[in-house]
């Protein structure tokens, strides 16, 4: 295998999220060889500084990695910023790159997952990238190729990441020149244009959204496995665009084995998903409800 791909990890205020994510990564095979950069953003007010700071005291005492380098940020970027921002100038110098959040927690096999599949597919240019979390959905293949791409523990390289367009406006009007709106919302299971609106519109300022566009838009495909190597445990009303909610709650990988496929995208698997997201649809009283149990945990 070719160098290890750096890995990327973007915090702010949430401490014991933080240190899940962290000591998981510590666990896995590859870290003591792995560089980590880790992003801290500077509090957007004087209610989450207190929060800041613990966290970047706990980064102070990282270790189990080939080298660790933390970023505190002098000023309030926003998740999205400090994301675009980060892995642009990281995967710009090392020409890949492996993108975690501060809620993402990792099988031991996650580092080997994403470092022996961007070795298998680095020069396939229909390959946008490698996703570590996949939804809990039963009898899905080893691993499959879905247009698009994703945000829960992921990896890319310096020539796919390239194809990013930020301005999502451009990406509406290209999305609607094609006539690509039921498609790229997984035949109307999802909201991806929504969230590309409400993006646009100020709603929202996921870069997740523009991401995924701007690959789904090109034909390129994310690699995603069968069974997840990351588990979101940010899903309880801590985090940036998330409320509380079980349903994306999936069971780590405790093996590892990957072969290299096809690049075409695998509809059984797509409808597998739109599926899964039919299931997601709440009435307003369900969504009221978990709010509700999200307060009081």
């Amino acid at each position: 295998m070719d160098k290890l791909a750096p890995i990327i990890l973007f915090v702010y205020n949430r401490p014991w999220h933080t240190r899940q994510t962290i000591e998981a990564l510590q666990k896995n095979e590859l870290a003591k060889n792995s560089e980590i950069f880790i992003y801290s953003d500077a509090a957007k007010n004087d209610l989450v500084k207190k929060s800041v700071y613990e966290v970047r005291d706990y980064l102070e005492t990282v270790n189990g990695f080939k080298k660790v380098t933390i970023v505190k940020r002098e000023k309030n970027f926003g998740l999205a910023n400090s994301i675009i921002d980060g892995v642009t100038k990281i995967v710009n110098e090392y020409e890949k790159i492996i993108v975690l959040e501060d809620d993402l927690v990792t099988s031991p096999y996650f580092l080997k997952f994403m470092n022996e599949s961007l070795e298998m597919y680095k020069d396939n240019l229909e390959v946008a990238s490698i996703h570590g979390y996949i939804y809990p959905i039963d009898n899905l293949p080893n691993t499959f190729f879905i247009k698009g791409a994703d945000c829960w523990g992921w990896s890319t390289w310096k020539r796919a990441w390239r194809i990013f367009e930020p301005d999502g406006k451009k990406l509406l009007v290209e999305l609607k020149d094609k006539k690509l709106e039921k498609e790229a919302d997984f035949n109307n299971s999802s909201q991806y244009t929504q969230m590309l609106i409400n993006q646009i519109n100020g709603n929202n300022n996921s870069w997740a959204v523009r991401w995924y566009m701007s690959a789904f838009l090109k034909n390129m495909l994310t690699l995603y496995s069968g069974k997840s190597y990351v588990q979101n445990i940010g899903n309880d009303s801590s985090g940036t665009h998330c409320e509380y909610t079980n349903q994306y709650k999936v069971d780590l990988l405790t093996n590892y084995s990957l072969k290299k496929i096809n690049v075409i995208e695998d509809k059984i698997s797509r409808s597998k998903m739109e599926i899964f997201f039919n299931s997601l649809k709440l009435t307003f009283t369900q969504r009221l409800k978990q709010k509700i149990v999200g307060f009081f945990k």
